[in-house]
């Protein structure tokens, strides 16, 4: 039986700047007329969505910014009216939509405890019996009887994260505030999250631009894009297809020349080019999966160096790193004199499994004053060893192994 019903749901917005005391007279006279006004132009939000969710589902919801997403969530804590369509939610909901959201900036923590349980219909007794574990889980017990609106921002969400998960409500709505505070605190929000979900069987809907996230903690995975769901399904499944678009993207971006890149330099080494190498030491921007990666270098130093440290590293378009390969480990490194000069990196095998990759370059000085510093320098694009690889399943690392099964090597 499903806990969330959403049919039809459709959200309108009017675009365009607010309208000049003209426009709003003559749109007057002509309603008084009875003649057309002069309309704006429409957006819609979400379009035409459909989905259930039932009791204890652990629903993520991803898409790129602009998607829906927050909108969606609005409409399931009635925090929003749709302009057609309708929402059926069969329980009380505890949401958590964006810093601040359900807590009065006029009142105490203490008050907005008792004041955001009576909102979700929660006895006062009830409240009570909760209240040290709430203040507890927030690590504000200094300031739990200070006016809100002298808490930071983190302070606040982490007032709103405890006390949103430790009321008894049936469902909770939690939007981008599961990286609040320091990572001692995100790791307790996370051990929160897994406690409402593994052990109290709570039904949970999380919007996240953090795809591991939701690959962790969800069973099901609904991706919207431009106002309507594309996909929903296992949270492997979905995911990887969010992430082939957001690197298809990416790699058209680059194509067009408007990635932008962050470098800062001290003008004593200048990148002149940056190239991937194939097996054949030809250029190209893709290479397969645990074969070499060659990265060619061409630098120009404005004036003489000694012996400087060269780092060369890879990194996920949402900037895990991944590699650093650097020649301080080399005792007798070069010195360069002025002009230029070409490095090259090799690393005999890139086991990374298959995606999108950048490249990114840090130059220091015997000191290791920062000469130079850049990511996302280039991207290139790692492909499968073998067909079968594409279907190995979630992870970074794409290393060759043996079976040995009823003490028989599998071939």
């Amino acid at each position: 039986m499903p806990i969330i019903e959403v049919n039809h749901l459709t959200k309108e917005y009017q675009l365009g700047h607010i309208s000049s005391l003209k426009d709003t007279a003559l749109n007057t006279l002509r309603r008084m007329a009875f003649q057309p006004t002069q309309k704006r132009e429409q957006f819609k939000a979400l379009d035409d969505v459909n989905f259930h969710i039932n009791e204890g589902e652990v629903v993520g919801i991803i898409g790129h910014n602009g998607a829906g997403k927050s909108t969606l969530l609005k409409h399931l804590a009635n925090i929003s009216n749709p302009t057609k369509g309708e929402v059926i939610v069969k329980g009380s909901v505890a949401p958590l939509i964006e810093v601040g959201a359900g807590v009065n900036p006029e009142l105490t923590g203490r008050e907005n405890i008792f004041l955001n349980g009576a909102i979700l219909g929660i006895p006062k007794k009830i409240i009570k019996s909760k209240l040290d574990e709430i203040i507890e889980f927030s690590e504000l017990e200094q300031f739990i009887d200070t006016p809100v609106k002298r808490y930071s921002s983190g302070m606040t969400v982490k007032l709103g994260f405890s006390i949103a998960t430790s009321m008894e409500a049936d469902i909770l709505i939690v939007d981008e505030v599961l990286a609040v505070g320091d990572l001692a605190f995100q790791r307790k929000c996370f051990d929160r999250m897994e406690d409402l979900i593994k052990r109290r069987g709570k039904t949970v809907l999380i919007v996240s631009h953090n795809i591991r996230q939701i690959q962790r903690l969800c069973s099901r995975t609904i991706m919207l894009s431009h106002g309507q769901i594309v996909a929903d399904g296992q949270p492997d499944t979905v995911c990887n297809q969010f992430y082939k678009q957001s690197n298809n993207k990416i790699f058209n971006t680059t194509n067009k020349q408007t990635q932008h890149t962050e470098i800062k330099t001290s003008g004593e080494v200048e990148l002149e080019s940056i190239e991937i190498l194939d097996i054949n030491n030809q250029i190209t921007s893709e290479i397969k999966s645990q074969d070499p990666l060659n990265i060619r270098l061409t630098l120009k130093f404005n004036s003489p160096l000694k012996k400087p440290e060269i780092v060369i590293g890879t990194h996920t378009t949402d900037f895990v790193y991944l590699t650093a390969c650097s020649t301080a480990i080399y005792d007798e490194r070069p010195d360069f004199t002025a002009g230029l000069h070409t490095v090259h990196c090799i690393i005999p095998s890139y086991p990374i499994a298959p995606g999108i990759y950048c490249i990114r370059l840090s130059i220091f000085d015997q000191n290791r004053r920062d000469i130079y510093s850049g990511e996302t320098l280039k991207h290139f694009t790692v492909s499968p060893k073998s067909n079968e690889m594409k279907e190995a399943g979630l992870r970074t690392l794409d290393l060759p192994s043996n079976w040995v099964i009823n003490n028989k090597i599998i071939k």
